[in-house]
């Protein structure tokens, strides 16, 4: 790999920093979020094909990695929704996944890293009204851009595939999965050609307040090394507000249950999501 471009480091209080978010984020949840429909909101949320314009931050931390344990891997994903209506039935929801990438010591010799990652577009085609059977769904296509500013944190190749949601709503559950597939289609021939599936079941329970808690697996397989990666997230979330900014705030766990060989093992998450509903 290319490690001659300039490195810094990544701060140390980097944790400290996202468990303070972390204890803020309770905090905030006791607040209502006057004069709106939390839980018709949050409902929104757990819907990635609902015509909401969102804007969610979302940071993860995972630990452990490296041959001994001591590395880190620190991402902030800036992951704008933004639905379009295309017809009288269908709607375009963009999404648009531009992540902020800091390492440290991932592999021997590898040092600290902060930069920006490979950004991942994707659009869906979805119908406005659930089916007769009240199904949800979205199709299109999603790709993967080489805008990463050093090799640790991108692929430094094109790519592109297929996308596919579907989920149903009901009684304050949510159920459903999101599946695609990258594969590479031009770019940088020294580093290994990305071929990879994503499949990311989820389940969720709404309450009327606006709480949703949610568990689901972000479970990604690479064909070149017939490798697995599958955490588990278990998170919690809260519709709220601040000043007159609507917000869903977010904290949780991540386990992995099957990563490459000096993968991670554990992490955390945290997010804020500003919201634009309609008026």
């Amino acid at each position: 790999m290319d490690l001659t471009r300039k490195q810094l480091s990544i701060p140390d209080t980097s944790m400290k920093t996202g468990l303070t978010l972390l204890a803020l984020a309770a905090a905030t949840f006791a607040l209502p979020a006057s004069g709106q429909d939390a839980a018709e909101l949050a409902k929104k949320l757990a819907n990635p094909v609902a015509a909401l314009i969102s804007v969610p931050l979302q940071f993860n931390a995972d630990m452990n990695l490296g041959p001994d344990d001591a590395g880190e891997r620190v991402v902030l994903n800036i992951q704008p929704v933004i639905p379009t209506s295309i017809s009288e039935k269908w709607n375009l929801i963009s999404r648009i996944i531009t992540p902020i990438i800091g390492v440290d010591d991932i592999f021997p010799g590898s040092g600290s890293v902060v930069g920006l990652g490979d950004m991942t577009p994707t659009f869906f085609f979805s119908p406005k009204e659930p089916t007769k059977g009240g199904l949800i769904w979205g199709a299109g296509p999603v790709f993967l851009l080489p805008t990463a500013t050093d090799d640790l944190l991108g692929a430094d190749q094109w790519g592109m595939g297929p996308s596919f949601l579907v989920l149903k709503q009901q009684n304050g559950w949510t159920v459903g999965a999101l599946v695609n597939h990258i594969e590479r289609v031009a770019g940088a021939d020294r580093l290994p050609d990305i071929s990879t599936s994503f499949m990311q079941p989820f389940i969720s329970k709404g309450y009327p307040s606006g709480l949703t808690i949610a568990l689901n697996t972000e479970s990604t397989y690479d064909w070149n090394t017939d490798q697995w990666t599958i955490p588990v997230n278990l998170t919690m979330s809260q519709v709220t507000k601040w000043g007159t900014q609507l917000l869903q705030l977010t904290g949780g766990l991540r386990y992995y249950a099957e990563a490459p060989e000096d993968g991670p093992e554990w992490g955390v998450r945290l997010g804020v999501t500003l919201l634009y509903p309609k008026k």
